[in-house]
């Protein structure tokens, strides 16, 4: 066994209180957006603790790449489900969430309630950081998952799939025949399973009961809430309904968001777009703008309850789903044949990060010579001189402070 194997193999048991630090600080730090945060987490799971694997970190992506719902949010579920059974995908999923929701939450009550000015310095050095992060995370990837030109071609199809089709539709669609060509042009098994895998901390008969539960309360919530009228089970019902029915997570809930709130007249459209200004002041998943909906709400629940209802309501789904398809996805990626559609797989998530590099991450990280030059300083402090993430991500927003 190589030494990077040897390196790889560590107990799957893990602390709660280990995930939950670990996620706190990727909570605190992960500007940029879901992409970004993909890199940051193979960063810091893969790269430096050594969770898990290369492989197995691209089969995950690639899994969630395929549900609905938040996926950066639900890698980490995942993640800390692995590592630390379901307290750890908790603790994974509070620590990431609660800082940007809290920031949020107390933007929404605050007695300025101004937006966040795009142009600001600050924010264009972290959009930069993001630059750097994901190119690292892309090229990192390519050389594990890319080896050969089967793959490689693979990952440029793929590519080409989600540059044509800048849509979540796009990048399933991309996975999807990443799969279909891992089947055909890979006649072999690709390597070994993961020296990091495990078997799944659920059981398969609770993953069935767990997808149970969400197609249940997918149909059941709007049902009962049209029968009570009960205004908070209302905002229970329309928020799991996003985090159910949205594939690609990020930006493309808004359209959902908007026409649950300002639509039906439950959040005026000025407050709105104050909201989506400061969530893109703050890091960790896109998805907490629900709690910032939930707190400014002109009809009750609203506050504090609003905004702890819509935030739960919203991941709800993603923890159903992860819990309920890891247990079916660890068991089929150990077969020979998974093993090769996942290696397409994996090659199309090297693509379809690639395509997200240059739109949205390059084009509006880097908008002037300056700030080029920020994401090629932080690319450099990632790549050769180690420089952990969080350090990268503040030294980029101190210096767009300072001179962008």
């Amino acid at each position: 066994m190589s030494p990077a194997r040897r390196a790889a193999r560590t107990p799957r048991d893990g602390s709660v209180a280990e995930v939950f630090s670990a996620f706190l600080v990727l909570g605190l730090t992960s500007f940029g957006g879901p992409v970004a945060h993909l890199g940051y987490f193979r960063e810091a799971f893969v790269v430096r603790r050594r969770w898990l694997g290369e492989r197995a970190y691209a089969d995950l992506v690639a899994l969630c790449q395929f549900l609905p719902g938040p996926a950066s949010s639900q890698v980490g579920m995942a993640l800390g489900l692995r590592r630390a059974g379901p307290l750890g995908l908790l603790a994974a999923w509070t620590a990431f969430t609660l800082p940007s929701a809290l920031l949020l939450v107390a933007f929404a009550l605050g007695t300025r309630a101004a937006g966040v000015d795009p142009g600001a310095g600050w924010l264009r050095g972290l959009a930069a950081a993001a630059v750097a992060v994901v190119a690292h995370a892309v090229l990192g990837m390519a050389r594990t998952l890319t080896p050969d030109r089967a793959r490689a071609t693979v990952a440029v199809l793929a590519l080409v799939v989600a540059v044509l089709v800048p849509t979540a539709a796009g990048q399933v669609a991309a996975i999807a025949i990443g799969v279909v060509l891992g089947l055909t042009l890979l006649r072999h098994p690709v390597g070994e399973t993961d020296p990091a895998d495990s078997p799944s901390p659920v059981r398969r008969r609770t993953g069935a009961a767990l997808l149970a539960v969400f197609a249940a309360l997918l149909l059941l919530l709007p049902v009962l809430a049209a029968a009570t009228g009960d205004a908070a089970l209302g905002l229970v019902s329309s928020s799991y309904r996003t985090g159910s029915l949205v594939f690609g997570g990020g930006h493309v809930v808004l359209p959902l968001l908007e026409a649950d709130t300002v639509q039906r007249g439950l959040v005026g459209e000025d407050a709105f777009l104050a909201g989506y200004g400061a969530a893109q002041a703050v890091p960790g998943p896109l998805f907490t703008f629900a709690a910032y909906l939930g707190a400014v709400r002109t009809a009750a629940p609203t506050g504090l309850a609003g905004a702890g209802l819509a935030l739960v309501s919203i991941f709800l789904p993603s923890a159903l789903l992860v819990g309920g398809t890891l247990p079916f996805w660890e068991r089929l990626r150990r077969s020979p044949r998974a093993q090769r559609a996942l290696a397409g797989a994996g090659a199309a998530v090297v693509g379809v990060l690639g395509a997200a590099l240059h739109d949205p991450v390059l084009t509006h990280g880097v908008t002037s010579p300056a700030t080029l030059a920020v994401a090629a300083v932080a690319f450099v402090a990632l790549s050769s001189w180690r420089t952990p993430p969080w350090a990268v991500v503040a030294g980029a927003g101190l210096a767009g402070a300072l001179v962008l």
